[in-house]
């Protein structure tokens, strides 16, 4: 079994499991990775290609990607200024371990919405 379990909160913190996974498996940080798999994206391009990402939460977002390693964040100088932003070679591996994910979700999403309705129905009784 993968070593998931820890006895403290001190010992949860220093969980290399935890900590890589917390960082990457979140909602927008997916899309993002997702969304820097065939080039690099202005900001702008960015939060149209996602759509319903708020300018804050993509920025947060971003800055996290970057600050872990998977992109790269490059300001060209204007004018105007353009800001872009790209994936590592580690961001690279994580968008390869991501694709499968995606495409096994976007199999199974009927499986999930039945799964989902015969749970909600088993509620309701």
């Amino acid at each position: 079994m993968l070593p998931i379990g820890v006895a403290s909160k001190a010992e949860a913190s220093n969980c290399s499991i935890r900590s890589v996974l917390s960082n990457v498996t979140g909602k927008w940080r997916m899309i993002i990775i997702l969304a820097l798999e065939d080039e690099p994206k202005r900001f702008g391009d960015l939060k149209r290609c996602i759509g319903d990402v708020t300018q804050s939460v993509l920025t947060e977002n971003l800055r996290g990607l970057q600050r872990d390693g998977y992109l790269t964040r490059t300001v060209s100088p204007g004018p105007p200024v353009a800001v872009s932003y790209e994936l590592t070679p580690l961001g690279r591996s994580l968008l390869e371990m991501l694709k499968p994910l995606v495409f096994w979700s976007h199999e199974q999403m009927d499986n999930v919405r039945i799964k989902r309705m015969e749970y909600d129905r088993g509620q309701t009784k």
